[in-house]
């Protein structure tokens, strides 16, 4: 069973309401859609399709390399960086793992698929926003258990840093993940810090630093920024002394044609990567604003969604749902329960709407 967001197929044939008229605010995809840009790369493609794409997106990569910096060797694209999730724990083979909670649910999912032989939580405080503690977290890290060696084959410690949390929103500043990745080279423990949502915090991704730390990893996606999501794209920066296994351990062709030519377009496309922080801005201060008039309770957020907490909220996602209006339920995130609610920020009519109907439903 699928507990994310997104699911507009369920939701319509459960409520009967086509999926076009479903108004979505359960996945935190750019409301703009996808860049004009992509979809004429895309319909170039289309003649292409009766050829295989490249084995593992060489091109892409390539270009990213360009982008950021870094060697195109140390980029490995997938079919959403959930694909690169899965790989991680079954690439390392970790005995123990560090996540937080709440946090994303597939990096305790991907762990349990693999095997791995205990996964801690960081339990992140409510009281405090739910923010990391960098001492904390480091101390955390401390407390795994598995091989010193100096040899990679056989570190057994891994730890997941999602910046921005999901579904928080909270950042933990560059700084202070560089602290944590700089432990955790000194400890031997593998870091993979998801920037799926960084794109919306320009300026504080630490992919440029992963060829400097052989325990660091980053991921990053293609989908969320730029409303690629029915295409599935992200990718992954690995230092050198791990890349090679992961390049041995990945399956070929997992991410075709039409989203690699999307995802080349879409990166390279800066009046829409203006338009869209520009936008957002914008839409995040007004949601902000009205949720404060509404009495409605929220967590600033650095990403592109909203964490609420409301005492009535499985109310609140029923009758939303039976209007057409999906919201997350967060109620299957560890470290939380079902008063709390998750809302992708949206169109200024489409925002309305929704804080309208929760305003009138909170108070009903």
């Amino acid at each position: 069973m699928m507990d994310h967001g997104g699911n507009i197929h369920a939701a319509s044939r459960k409520t009967g309401i086509a999926e076009k008229r479903i108004l979505d605010f359960s996945a935190s995809i750019n409301p703009l859609g996808m860049p004009e840009a992509a979809r004429l790369a895309m319909t170039r493609q289309i003649s292409l399709l009766g050829h295989y794409p490249e084995p593992f997106a060489e091109g892409l990569s390539d270009q990213l390399g360009r982008m950021l910096g870094l060697s195109s060797h140390s980029i490995i694209c997938g079919n959403g960086s959930t694909e690169l999730i899965y790989l991680i724990p079954r690439v390392l083979k970790p005995k123990q793992v560090l996540i937080t909670a709440p946090t994303f649910s597939e990096y305790e999912k991907a762990c349990r698929v693999s095997s791995v032989a205990r996964v801690i939580h960081y339990e992140l405080d409510k009281n405090n926003n739910f923010d990391i503690d960098t001492d904390d977290f480091i101390a955390h890290m401390k407390g795994l258990s598995g091989s010193t060696s100096p040899n990679a084959r056989q570190n057994g410690k891994l730890a997941f840093l999602c910046n921005p949390n999901n579904p928080t929103g909270r950042i933990v500043r560059q700084d202070a993940v560089l602290r944590i990745a700089k432990a955790a080279k000194k400890l031997k423990c593998h870091l993979v810090v998801d920037e799926a949502f960084i794109d919306f915090c320009p300026g504080e991704s630490v992919a440029p630093e992963v060829a400097g730390n052989p325990y660091l990893m980053v991921l990053r996606s293609l989908t969320k920024f730029y409303a690629l999501a029915g295409l599935r794209l992200g990718y992954g920066i690995f230092p050198q002394a791990v890349v090679d296994r992961f390049r041995e351990q990945k399956e070929p062709w997992t991410v075709n044609r039409l989203a690699t030519a999307a995802g080349s377009a879409s990166i390279q496309d800066r009046a829409y990567q203006k338009r869209t922080l520009k936008i957002l801005h914008e839409e995040k201060l007004f949601m902000a604003e009205e949720f404060t008039k509404q009495g409605i309770r929220y967590l600033p957020t650095s990403a592109n969604y909203y964490l609420m907490q409301i005492k009535n909220a499985q109310r609140v996602i029923s009758v939303l749902r039976e209007k057409g209006i999906l919201v997350r339920d967060c109620s299957n995130f560890s470290g939380l329960d079902k008063t709390y609610i998750r809302v992708a920020v949206r169109s200024r009519r489409e925002n309305s709407r929704l804080i309208r109907e929760v305003a009138r439903l909170c108070r009903g």
